[in-house]
């Protein structure tokens, strides 16, 4: 149910009402924002929240996202799922919000009767649960996935190894520091020594839980049927983790190169896009591409 509502007028003067919402979620209460075109398109947005996040996003990234999407015309709803933000219920994780996701799902139709699909947006953990999530409704015809989380102690580690330490070896700040006295090699070596040792791959009695975030993910990419946007911070050991997951099988390579899907990465970003031009190229890929089919 509607709870209250506000206009906010783009530079064109198109007129985008902001509809604060509360809805039922099992026996808790979900408070959540829509932004609503005048005349909304039949393909809206539901922005999935990483946690610990609340439906404003770091750096107010989801508000503006939201906004500059309603000004192509496109619907979009972001909200609090349980235990987070103002809604009500205990805190959960990213892989037990299905049932929000799926109340957040029908009361989006329900406000908007013109919509007729939708995307599924987030950002780390958040983008990992619309993977997760996508399959469950025919509905859902989009993903665009932000820097997924698919950690595992492995693979933190060896993205470490080969993001970070090489990186050191090549900048020169490292060796001035390192001739200067400054530098504490043995402290260093203890450290990548401790990493190289967590990025052997676990034994096979062992490797179900450590492996249970890639394999998910690869599982609901597998079966989604629609079409998705990858979009990587080019300084970020999350997205690095990802990056090297797509290149670590056949099976992932044969994924990552599908007709429908496309990647992009933002090299200078960090994994929230703490900068007004990164959550500005952000939007404007998310909406290009969400208009583009």
């Amino acid at each position: 149910m509607p709870a209250a509502a506000g206009d906010h007028h783009d530079g064109a003067g198109m007129i985008v009402e902001q509809r604060a919402l509360r809805f039922p979620c099992q026996s808790s209460w979900l408070f959540g924002i829509l932004s609503l075109p005048a005349r909304p398109r039949t393909r809206g947005v539901l922005i999935v929240t990483g946690g610990p996040q609340y439906r404003v996003g770091s750096h107010r990234q989801f508000t503006l996202l939201a906004r500059a999407l309603a000004e192509r015309g496109i619907p979009v709803l972001r909200f609090d799922y349980r235990g987070m933000g103002d809604s009500e219920g205990a805190p959960r994780n990213y892989e037990q919000i299905g049932e929000d996701l799926d109340s957040a799902l029908a009361q989006f139709f329900s406000a908007v009767p013109q919509l007729r699909e939708l995307v599924l947006w987030g950002l780390c953990d958040g983008a990992t649960a619309a993977a997760l999530h996508a399959c469950s409704d025919p509905r859902i015809r989009g993903l665009v996935l932000l820097n997924p989380w698919v950690r595992t102690a492995p693979g933190l580690a060896r993205a470490t190894l080969r993001h970070y330490y090489l990186a050191r070896l090549r900048d020169p700040a490292f060796w001035r520091k390192l001739a200067g006295g400054a530098f504490r090699p043995l402290q260093s070596l203890r450290s990548m020594l401790q990493l190289a040792g967590a990025a052997r791959p676990p034994a096979a009695a062992a490797a179900g839980a450590g492996q249970n975030a890639p394999q998910r993910m690869y599982e609901a990419l597998s079966r989604f049927q629609g079409r998705v946007l990858i979009i990587l911070s080019g300084d970020d050991l999350t997205a690095r983790e990802f990056a090297d997951l797509q290149t670590s099988s056949p099976a992932w390579r044969k994924l990552s190169t599908g007709p429908l899907l496309r990647q992009v990465q933002l090299a200078q970003a960090n994994h929230t896009f703490a900068r007004s031009l990164w959550r500005d190229q952000v939007a404007q890929l998310s909406a290009d591409w969400i208009t583009s089919w």
